[in-house]
C-alpha cells in the first residue's frame, strides 16, 4: 500500500500539509464531511496542490514532519511551484 503527503491550499491562502492512502477521498473529506481535518473546516474549500508517494507510512510521515516543521511558507511555495 502506498502512502501520500499532500498539501492543500485552503480558501484564506494558507496551506495544510497531511498524508493518507487515498488523496481523492482524502480531499472529498476535507471538503464535505465531518472527517476533514479541524483546521480545514472552517477554511474550505481546499484544493490539493501537491503530493508525493512514499511506500510505507513511516517514510511519509518522515517527509511529512519534514514539509510541517522544518519549512518556511516561502520553501512550501516553492517546492508546489507558486
Amino acid at each position: 500500500m502506498s502512502y501520500f503527503v499532500y498539501i492543500l491550499q485552503c480558501a484564506d491562502d494558507t496551506l495544510y500539509t497531511g498524508i493518507a492512502t487515498d488523496i481523492s477521498r482524502r480531499l472529498k473529506e476535507h471538503n464535505s464531511s465531518e472527517k476533514g481535518a479541524k483546521y480545514t473546516k472552517s477554511r474550505r474549500p481546499v484544493a490539493l496542490v501537491y503530493s508525493e508517494a512514499f511506500p510505507d507510512r513511516s517514510s511519509a510521515s518522515r517527509r511529512e514532519y519534514e514539509i510541517k516543521k522544518k519549512m518556511s511558507r516561502a520553501e512550501k511555495l516553492s517546492l508546489i511551484g507558486s
